[in-house]
């Protein structure tokens, strides 16, 4: 299995509205650094898993849909508590759908970094089944 890892960052703010995460529960922002893997079964006619600056780009229009705003206030996002998790599933299909990848390529992942020493991340089909 082969794979293609590009990472970027974005910055958003939110709160979770749940007694579950205690101070959380206030606004608050976080910054992500976030990667995206896309994992092949075999490289393409270049020896490539996909062209890295086409994924870069990719990646970096997704999070542009994301950063610096209140996540609380995105409508596509309207009553979910937006966790670490939430928004790696988030982030990971909206590159799915983003990414014109070859039928090479199986799988997508985003891994979203809170710290050094906390993660989260999803991995999902590149194409719906």
């Amino acid at each position: 299995m082969f794979s293609l890892t590009v990472r970027d960052r974005m910055m958003v703010a939110h709160s979770l509205a749940d007694p579950f995460f205690g101070a959380a529960q206030r606004l608050h922002g976080a910054t992500y650094v976030v990667e995206l893997t896309l994992w092949a079964d075999r490289l393409d006619q270049h020896g490539v898993v996909a062209d890295l600056g086409v994924v870069a780009s990719g990646l970096r229009a997704v999070l542009a849909g994301l950063e610096l705003r209140n996540l609380d206030d995105e409508p596509s996002l309207a009553g979910v508590l937006t966790t670490t998790e939430v928004l790696a599933r988030e982030v990971a299909d909206r590159c799915a759908a983003r990414l014109a990848v070859g039928p090479h390529v199986t799988e997508v992942e985003a891994v979203l970094r809170e710290s050094d020493v906390a993660w989260a991340s999803y991995r999902r089909p590149a194409r719906e089944a």
